[in-house]
Order: structure tokens, then C-alpha cells, then sequence
């Protein structure tokens, strides 16, 4: 956990994630998902927080400058939306300055009014609140699809 605080902070400090103290980390330590190094160094982060049944918000993302632009975001974003998926949660929303990455993994921009007025119990720590530029986006599964039994081949069929 230290090594992600650490990692947080870096962006935390120039004001494009929420700092998080080692306490709240440890606290949520089974929401986060990491990606490390050949040495085991912890290179990226990502936890999903899981707000009910339907609802959960992918946070924390981040990824160490040395690894950027090998994939490991999307592969962290991607490893939430499973979990999500494990869990039946169809809808997967995140806040971030960086937009058009989340955009490329198939999540897209909402009016954070439309967000439910609980998820908002760690903005109001944040320096930046209320005048926050952060964009909400959200991904959402698929309905899945209708099973069709078609009845002239079923007719033969004995039971």
C-alpha cells in the first residue's frame, strides 16, 4: 500500500487525482487491482468501488511515468470492467481529467448531475471542490441478448 500511496501522490500533487492517506487505502486494499514490474515494483494501480448492486466507479487510476504508453492502463481499466462484469454491475462510471483515455476504453461522457448524489462523499475533500473540472464518464454493459428458440425446429423435439 505504501507504493500506491506513493504513486497517487505524484498525481495527487499536481491536482489530477484525490490524495489518499494510508489509512483509506488500507481500508479499501480488496478494491484495488495493481500491475508491477519484473521486479515486482508496483507500476499501476486501479481500484473499483462498488456502490450497489448496479453501480460501481472505477478510481485511483494511475500509472508510473516510466510505464506509460505500454498498455498498462487500458489493461487496468479493462481487468475492473471484468470484475465488474463477475460481479453482475452493468454500469461502471469514473471521474478524470484525461477524458479521451477513458473514451478509448468504450466509456463515454455524461452530465455528472445525472451521477447519484452518494458517490460524492469524497469530493467534498478534495482542494478542488466545488469548482471541479473533472469529467464523468460511464460504461455500461450490453443487455444480453434474447435467447430465440425457434418453435418449427422445436417441434420435432421430445421432452
Amino acid at each position: 500500500m505504501p507504493a500506491i500511496q506513493e504513486l497517487i501522490r505524484t498525481f495527487a500533487d499536481r491536482k489530477l487525482m484525490i490524495r489518499r492517506s494510508l489509512g483509506e487505502l488500507y481500508e479499501s486494499i480488496r478494491e484495488f487491482l495493481v500491475a508491477t514490474d519484473e521486479g515486482g515494483r508496483v507500476i499501476g494501480c486501479v481500484a473499483l468501488h462498488v456502490f450497489w448492486d448496479d453501480l460501481a466507479e472505477l478510481k485511483c487510476l494511475a500509472v508510473s511515468e516510466q510505464a506509460h504508453g505500454r498498455g498498462i492502463g487500458r489493461k487496468l481499466v479493462e481487468a475492473c470492467w471484468d470484475a465488474a462484469r463477475v460481479l453482475e454491475i452493468r454500469t461502471v462510471f469514473t471521474l478524470t481529467y484525461v477524458a479521451e483515455f477513458f473514451e478509448k476504453c468504450s466509456y463515454h461522457r455524461i452530465d455528472k448531475a445525472d451521477l447519484p448524489h452518494k458517490i460524492w462523499n469524497e469530493c467534498v475533500r478534495c482542494p478542488l471542490f466545488p469548482n471541479c473540472t473533472e469529467v464523468a464518464l460511464v460504461r455500461t454493459a450490453e443487455p444480453a441478448a434474447a435467447v430465440v428458440v425457434d418453435e418449427p425446429a422445436m417441434a420435432g423435439a421430445s421432452s
